[in-house]
């Protein structure tokens, strides 16, 4: 009884590390707002839905996992995309833009879905591919290992990126403007594209969650933007990072 109960406590725990593997996509999307722009985009509140919903949609629809998952990347940039728009074209407040746009997505969310709820139990999805494929280790146990061999590869891709022409234009328009304006680069775009690519995170880490969890719901995106708000913050404060490379560790 007390071995049983000691797995059950190390599944759950495992479990958790794993969730948070996956919910470190979206912190990394709200990195990219908060921290890069200095933009409070609370749109990642419905993107988180939109990617799990078309995912769940996709799934359901015998369509790979994998390209369920790029789908959810481009319908949440879509969402980003649209916030940028409103908040560089008609200069309408960064905070009043995301909420115009999540509380759109509600709705949008309802209709992809067309109920309430998905559950994904009896579909393949990525979950059940890893398992799978798994060399008989504990089921949460080897999607822990997978998680975090991907989360190297996701770590060192994006710090990578960020040293790139492209990324270092992306923090300048972030942390200087007017610099960045007098140099040629056009804010507004930049501004736009760093917004889509966010909220195309946040869907990723949707989906993945809604395949991790075995359902997609309406009300899961409730909240998100507090929890990447609170990985940024608390991971910066652990780590107290300098380079880039730290700083995206610190996200994770």
């Amino acid at each position: 009884w007390n071995n049983r109960n000691s797995g059950i406590a190390m599944e759950l725990w495992v479990g958790a590390f794993n969730l948070g593997f996956l919910y470190a996509f979206m912190a990394m999307g709200v990195f990219i707002t908060f921290r890069v722009y200095n933009f409070p985009d609370v749109t990642v509140d419905g993107s988180f839905t939109t990617g799990a919903a078309i995912a769940a949609v996709l799934l359901v629809g015998k369509v790979n996992p994998f390209l369920a998952l790029v789908a959810s990347f481009f319908v949440g940039g879509i969402a980003g995309y649209l916030t940028g728009i409103i908040h560089t074209r008609f200069n309408i407040n960064g905070l009043l833009a995301g909420i115009l746009v999540m509380t759109g997505l509600y709705s949008i969310n309802l209709h992809l879905m067309g109920r309430s709820n998905i559950p994904l139990i009896h579909q393949n999805h990525l979950m059940t591919f890893l398992e799978g494929i798994q060399p008989g280790l504990p089921k949460e146990v080897w999607l822990c290992l997978c998680f975090f061999g991907v989360m190297i590869l996701f770590w060192v891709v994006t710090s990578l990126f960020f040293k790139t022409d492209l990324g270092i234009t992306m923090r300048t328009t972030g942390s200087n403007p007017t610099m960045a304006a007098a140099s040629g680069v056009h804010v507004n775009r930049m501004k736009i594209f760093g917004i889509s690519i966010a909220n195309g995170l946040v869907g990723v880490s949707g989906g993945l969650v809604a395949q991790y969890q075995g359902f997609a719901d309406i009300g899961m995106g409730i909240g998100t933007v507090v929890l990447g708000l609170a990985a940024v913050i608390i991971g910066e404060s652990v780590l107290r990072p300098q380079s880039i490379y730290m700083k995206i560790l610190s996200v994770i």
